[in-house]
């Protein structure tokens, strides 16, 4: 029984269940360990939920820094990111729920840490929305607001997304990335 493999596990049920409706028994039993056998693997449900966290951070940042050092138009990376974080969320949609809903959780020991990592994410939205303004391309001059305009929208998508339904995530990423990026209006101010 690996690290791993307990919060793989940890990470369905938390996703499934919730944090405070998951217990450390649910999570010894899905990797078939007694309850004190987990704790030499894990110290407690608020490091493994950290760790989740942490994980879930890490490998959105890994994937949005490669779309972001791309030599793109800001429209096209916007765009790019978009997908990419979409694709992530979607394939990962546990993990991603984990993130999402449960970063309330966290004791005020772990907060510090999670929103020092959670910032360094949004940093690169933020980054790709002023090459735009940078270059003359996006007209907002709030890129933090913008940031959080946008994932926003995007966050949600895993309430609602189904892996069989008629759109893909990159689909639903190109029609978001339109109504961001264009709006609803039909013609230009």
């Amino acid at each position: 029984m690996s690290r791993e493999d307990i919060l793989d596990a940890a990470a369905k049920i938390i996703g499934e269940n919730g944090y405070h409706a998951t217990s450390m028994r649910d999570i010894a039993e899905a990797v078939q360990l007694q309850k004190g056998s987990l704790y030499h693997h894990v110290s407690s449900k608020q490091d493994i939920l950290f760790e989740l966290l942490e994980q879930a951070l890490n490998l959105l940042i890994t994937h949005l820094e490669k779309v972001a050092d791309q030599n793109l138009a800001p429209e096209q990376k916007i765009r790019q990111a978009m997908r990419a974080y979409l694709e992530i969320l979607t394939t990962n949609i546990e993990l991603s729920s984990v993130l999402l809903l449960e970063h309330r959780s966290l004791k005020p020991e772990y907060q510090t840490a999670h929103i020092t990592r959670r910032d360094d994410f949004e940093s690169i939205w933020r980054e790709i929305i002023q090459e735009g303004i940078d270059a003359g391309q996006f007209k907002t001059t709030d890129p933090a607001q913008v940031t959080r305009t946008l994932l926003g929208t995007l966050n949600w998508t895993i309430t609602w997304f189904n892996p069989n339904g008629p759109l893909s995530p990159a689909e639903i990423a190109d029609q978001s990335a339109n109504v961001f990026l264009n709006g609803l209006l039909t013609c230009n101010e």
